[in-house]
């Protein structure tokens, strides 16, 4: 009886399991994966640390709270350092864009991605980004991870990346969210940030 109980409890759980997360299957492999809730509007943003190069050259780390505590933060994320679309569309748009959104009330702009520091640092120089545009390595992907928002490229030789997005964070919560299908570039702009906060 008892044994019983155990499996049909067993089979309820893994019934919701498989209810609450999206099943999909990766173009050309055989392997099916869980794709994670992303983080939504309402909601505060997860525990993270990220590293970044200071304008003396010194490595330093920086929390999500120490980022975004008591201010409004535009924060985007790109697949990767140096690839076409983040180069010579995302990230420019928020530098060119950036002093019409600190008259918003912008206090912060920081662009995420899974790179280390020293890559970011190089890209926001080649960029020239340095004081306009925070660049911030989430080097393991645990940032990305904790939000949900994983882009698989391990088919790329890329490994595991971020979606694209840019999101308003006010005193640490998510206020606007703007989340692309995998690396498209169609609703993160610079633009429709500030369309946003009009």
């Amino acid at each position: 009886m008892l044994s019983s109980i155990c499996r049909q409890q067993s089979r309820l759980a893994a019934q919701r399991t498989r209810q609450a997360a999206l099943r999909f299957r990766a173009v050309g492999t055989s392997r099916t994966m869980i794709v994670p809730q992303a983080i939504a509007v309402g909601q505060k943003l997860p525990d993270g640390k990220f590293k970044y190069f200071d304008g003396e050259g010194q490595m330093r780390d920086i929390t999500t709270e120490e980022l975004c505590k008591g201010k409004k933060v535009v924060l985007f994320a790109v697949p990767g350092a140096f690839t076409p679309t983040c180069s010579l569309k995302h990230v420019p748009g928020f530098v060119d864009k950036a002093d019409e959104l600190k008259t918003k009330g912008v206090d912060t702009i920081a662009c995420v991605s899974v790179n280390d520091a020293f890559v970011m640092a190089a890209w926001g120089k080649d960029l020239k980004a340095s004081d306009k545009v925070l660049m911030l390595a989430d080097g393991n992907g645990q940032f990305t991870k904790a939000l949900g928002v994983e882009l698989d490229l391990v088919d790329k030789g890329l490994g595991l990346r971020s979606r694209r997005y840019s999101m308003l964070v006010d005193d640490q919560v998510v206020k606007v969210l703007n989340l692309e299908e995998g690396g498209a570039f169609t609703v993160s702009s610079a633009e429709d940030m500030l369309a946003a906060l009009h």
